[in-house]
């Protein structure tokens, strides 16, 4: 099903593909292609075509978030990913939350992802404002509540700047762009997805940057670390946050992180143009 609120932002007067360069986004847990938007329109003003499309169940009724499982998230990243590879030579992936984890994971199974930049991933629901409730999880599953029980959002809205934390509050309200909370079996799928990918973080072994808020409302750098620490790549950069919560691209730190990010795959575009050079 398509969306409105996904997109595709193509350079269309290159057409030599040794001159192409893209990004893939994927969107966090219950939102939408909407909170990597400003993220994708900065990645495209510095020359890379940019893909994010919402996940199955995202950014619709909870009815339909509970109809799909974190292999369905799985098969829709990796067809994405098939549709688009073979259009660029150099190619990357990059998530917030759920997505970050979705990139490590299309990692440990692609070994042609030029390099990665994962946003406050999410293995672990370790954050400041997590319930103590998650902990009942395995057994809410085997019950009837695992259709009507959802995790609400907290108040902060994983933003610390309370002005553009405001903002969200209004345009979430208003707008069709994710669920202001996270239905049991929806966190079940994460949580699933989380356990695969730390089985096999050491089948990656491409270039990989994590940046994660050490005050993170959802996940601590637990997540960030344990990727860092576990996957084979011979580049990998951890950059701890100091003023920002878990929506990294909107809070305080915003700019910082943008520039964090397009400075790392710069780095690596202009690596594999050299190797280019070297083999012709």
């Amino acid at each position: 099903m398509a969306h409105d609120i996904d997109f595709e932002l193509l350079h269309t007067e290159i057409s030599n593909i040794k001159d192409k360069k893209a990004v893939l986004l994927f969107h966090g847990l219950t939102g939408s292609p909407f909170e990597m938007r400003k993220y994708g329109d900065f990645l495209f003003k510095n020359g890379y075509d940019v893909f994010c499309y919402s996940f199955p169940g995202h950014g619709e009724r909870i009815s339909e978030i509970e109809m799909v499982t974190w292999s369905d998230w799985c098969n829709f990243a990796q067809e994405k990913y098939n549709l688009l590879r073979n259009n660029y030579n150099q190619f990357f992936v990059s998530g917030l939350c759920l997505g970050a984890a979705m990139a490590v994971y299309l990692a440990e199974n692609n070994d042609d992802i030029t390099g990665i930049v994962a946003l406050s991933t999410t293995l672990f629901l370790d954050g400041f404002c997590i319930p103590w409730t998650i902990s009942l999880i395995g057994f809410a599953l085997s019950t009837i509540a695992r259709f009507y029980f959802t995790f609400p959002e907290d108040d902060c809205f994983g933003v610390k700047n309370e002005r553009t934390r405001k903002s969200l509050a209004k345009i979430t309200a208003k707008a069709d762009i994710g669920m202001d909370n996270y239905p049991l079996n929806c966190v079940d799928g994460l949580l699933r997805l989380s356990k695969n990918v730390r089985l096999n973080l050491k089948k990656v072994k491409c270039p990989v940057l994590c940046i994660h808020s050490k005050y993170d409302n959802l996940s601590s750098p637990k997540s960030a670390k344990v990727v860092i620490n576990g996957i084979s790549s011979e580049i990998k950069e951890y950059v701890e946050l100091n003023d920002s919560y878990h929506m990294v691209l909107y809070d305080n730190e915003k700019e910082f992180v943008m520039n964090t990010a397009i400075n790392f795959l710069n780095k690596l575009a202009a690596t594999e143009v050299k190797k280019e050079v070297v083999c012709v």
